[in-house]
């Protein structure tokens, strides 16, 4: 592939880093509607605990969502609730959409969703609930409701809410899919207990790591399974193209954004050890997930070199892949099922770190349905008809097909 060609690809996705929107640019209009701002004072540094977890404080009807079915008029509205930090273990605010579809809920109430996004970026601006096409999650969230099921779609901590966003910090992604789950069920008085997850790229690393804390921190929560497409499982392989062959330009315009997660996450770190040139010019740029920053960002994109990449020194690297490593997963054992996706042609997370991941999953005991799709990129939407079809199948109690070794 030549760099013509990957700048193109990459200049497909949504904010050049790792979700891809699925839906209409010009469907990404902020929503009148923010509640977020209103429910800060009642946010207590205090870790929920019991029914504090999930608890609403704020609840507002969506003036414009992008969401459909076929069967009727979609309601959703826009909540704050309360959740965990990963980090510290402090309590956090965040912010999130919830969508009930049309008709009747089934006997025992409808089954709910909990919707991990892709990379958005790591500002206020960024997080989902503000735009009516959920900055191109609307695509998984309409597949979902045309099953039925009411989805809770999370902006994750910091996005919408106050304090930094601790981008692919796995345990704080968990805690808010988990608690959108009893934000919905809190809101959405029809809605069951009984949930899965569904999760692209940055939110396939957070439906992952749901799957592995949904026991333990979601009780009295009944998990079915977790389906995570082009997950960001493990990026510590970053650090060694970091200093060997180079990143890919997609891999290159991501760069920025893994770094400002790692600086709300790590004291200390200097980006300027990671990227210069264009890369660090254009930083905030690339970061930006406004369509008017879209220009820019190509006008950056065609700037970047490889030097612009490369680390000053070799304990440079050593220490970003120690940062990935803690983040990387699995780091425990998944509570149910889960299917993993990967593009064959992915040129963001490389399908072959993907599947050591899984690797790791099997050999810790994991139901693992591993799809590989040939001829499909990073976070590609053809991905998510047969995903909602696998959550529907565990909704439905059909075993789960294991694709780890040994296992038919």
């Amino acid at each position: 592939m030549n760099r013509t060609t990957m700048l193109l690809a990459a200049m497909t996705c949504a904010a050049l880093a790792a979700g891809c929107s699925d839906a209409p640019a010009e469907s990404a209009r902020p929503a009148v509607t923010s509640p977020a701002a209103t429910a800060e004072a009642t946010t207590s540094a205090a870790a929920p605990v019991g029914d504090e977890r999930g608890a609403l404080l704020d609840d507002r009807p969506v003036t414009a969502t992008a969401a459909t079915s076929p069967h009727g008029q979609v309601t959703a509205r826009t909540l704050v609730y309360r959740s965990t930090s990963g980090l510290d273990g402090s309590g956090t605010a965040v912010s999130g959409t919830v969508f009930v579809p049309p008709g009747e809920a089934p006997d025992g109430g409808w089954p709910i969703v909990s919707v991990g996004h892709g990379t958005t970026g790591v500002t206020d601006e960024c997080a989902p609930s503000r735009y009516p096409d959920l900055l191109g999650a609307v695509g998984m969230v309409t597949a979902l409701l045309e099953r039925g099921y009411v989805v809770i779609a999370s902006d994750y901590q910091g996005l919408g809410t106050s304090g930094p966003h601790p981008y692919l910090e796995p345990k704080s992604a968990a805690y808010n899919l988990i608690d959108g789950v009893r934000a919905a069920r809190a809101a959405v008085p029809n809605a069951s207990n009984r949930w899965a997850a569904l999760g692209l790229s940055q939110g396939g690393q957070a439906s992952w790591s749901a799957a592995e804390h949904a026991a333990e921190y979601g009780d009295g929560l009944d998990f079915v399974g977790a389906a995570n497409l082009s997950p960001a499982a493990d990026l510590s392989h970053i650090a060694d193209d970091l200093g060997g062959i180079g990143l890919t330009l997609p891999q290159q315009i991501f760069l920025p954004t893994l770094l400002a997660g790692s600086e709300a996450q790590h004291a200390g770190l200097d980006p300027a050890n990671y990227i210069r040139g264009a890369l660090a010019d254009s930083r905030e740029v690339l970061m930006s997930c406004t369509e008017q920053a879209a220009a820019r960002k190509w006008d950056a994109a065609v700037r970047i070199t490889r030097a612009d990449s490369l680390p000053l020194t070799s304990a440079d690297t050593d220490r970003m892949r120690a940062w990935l490593e803690r983040i990387a997963l699995p780091q425990r054992r998944a509570e149910a099922p889960m299917l993993v996706v990967v593009g064959e042609t992915d040129d963001l997370i490389p399908a072959d770190w993907t599947r050591v991941a899984v690797t790791k999953a099997c050999a810790l005991g994991d139901v693992v349905t591993l799809e590989s799709r040939p001829g499909e990129g990073h976070a590609d939407a053809r991905a998510t008809p047969g995903a909602v079809a696998w959550i529907a199948d565990r909704f439905a109690g059909v075993p789960a097909p294991n694709t780890c070794a040994g296992t038919p």
